[in-house]
């Protein structure tokens, strides 16, 4: 997702329980040989690939950077908007577009016109986060006859995530597939459940915050909350499957957190690092029981936390890391998360 792209009140509503495939396209699954595939979403891009999909790709997002490879694609979609800059002035500029009643991405018309996708993964969760459903029906009947099948995401919590996949995988027609993956993805998630449990073993858990924005602040909802409470970490803003909330600071300091996570949306880890300093500004930041501790992490909310696909079980193991480094030996520190220093 682009910088500052996960904002609460920003989203759309929430979407019905069987929602998923465009109403007006409910066709027959594809025979896999014949598919041509645009992917609008980075987390969709790799959950085409987990199933073996790659070479049916013919487009992408701007955003999408995984598997290696995929950036080769051409991409058709990009934002209106300046992603430098403050955390703040991205969340203004943000909003000074979506209050006009305006797009935030641009989809180039030659681009799929050329590529003639018979069926596109977008998203209809954010309003923000990618070009939504509703604006991709519009574009592909305007330049595309016939329209191809518009196949929207919309994960909640983490059994949304995972039903994600199923759900694209029965659609592309390899549903075996996706069973295939889901139970790979659930194999490793229990494995670090019964690492972590082994550990804390009916003991105190620490208590978590997980800050998804830095200016304003913003907590993370949707399926981290479940990730923290997997990992062994007691999550104390948030609600599982929940749109992530705006918070005041005075609430953060009450709460007294024993371990805060920073992960904004679609920052790297680099970035992010960048951007800490914002939070040490506080007033009485330093007093948190969190930074005297030393356990303030910083983590690539971009690449991990924020994309709802296959890599959801590495942004799992990530906080592990953070929470139980014993249990969970820190393979992705450095690369995936860090200490913040100071």
């Amino acid at each position: 997702m682009d910088p500052g792209l996960t904002h609460a009140g920003l989203r759309g509503p929430d979407p019905p329980q069987d929602a998923g495939v465009s109403p007006w396209m409910q066709r027959a699954p594809f025979k896999t040989h014949e598919m041509r595939i645009a992917s609008l979403l980075p987390s969709a891009t790799e959950i085409i690939c987990g199933l073996g999909l790659r070479d049916h790709l013919v487009l992408r997002s701007h955003e999408c950077d995984h598997p290696a490879g995929v950036g080769a694609l051409p991409f058709v979609t990009e934002p209106k908007y300046q992603a430098d800059g403050t955390s703040y002035a991205i969340d203004q500029r943000i909003r000074a577009l979506v209050q006009e009643g305006l797009s935030v991405y641009r989809v180039d018309a030659d681009r799929l016109r050329k590529a003639r996708p018979d069926v596109i993964v977008t998203q209809h969760q954010c309003e923000v986060c990618a070009v939504s459903a509703r604006e991709m029906e519009e574009a592909a009947c305007a330049v595309l006859d016939p329209a191809p099948e518009i196949i929207s995401l919309a994960p909640g919590g983490l059994e949304d995530v995972l039903g994600d996949i199923h759900r694209v995988a029965n659609r592309l027609g390899v549903p075996e597939r996706g069973d295939a993956l889901v139970s790979r993805l659930r194999e490793r998630m229990e494995g670090v459940r019964a690492r972590v449990g082994a550990q804390v073993d009916g003991g105190p858990r620490p208590r978590v915050v997980t800050i998804e924005w830095l200016d304003p602040l913003m907590v993370a909802g949707n399926w981290i909350p479940e990730l923290v409470e997997m990992a062994g970490g007691q999550n104390l803003l948030g609600e599982a499957g929940a749109h992530s909330p705006f918070v005041s600071w005075e609430v953060i300091q009450e709460l007294e957190p024993e371990v805060v996570v920073v992960i904004p949306c679609g920052f790297t880890l680099e970035r992010t690092r960048r951007e800490a300093g914002l939070l040490s500004r506080l007033p009485g930041w330093a007093d948190l029981p969190a930074t005297r501790a030393g356990q303030v992490a910083l983590a690539d909310g971009h690449h991990f936390f924020n994309r709802p696909g296959p890599r959801i079980v590495e942004s799992l193991e990530i906080l592990a890391e953070i929470f139980h480094p014993s249990a969970q030996a820190p393979e992705h520190r450095g690369s995936g998360w860090d200490w913040m220093e100071g």
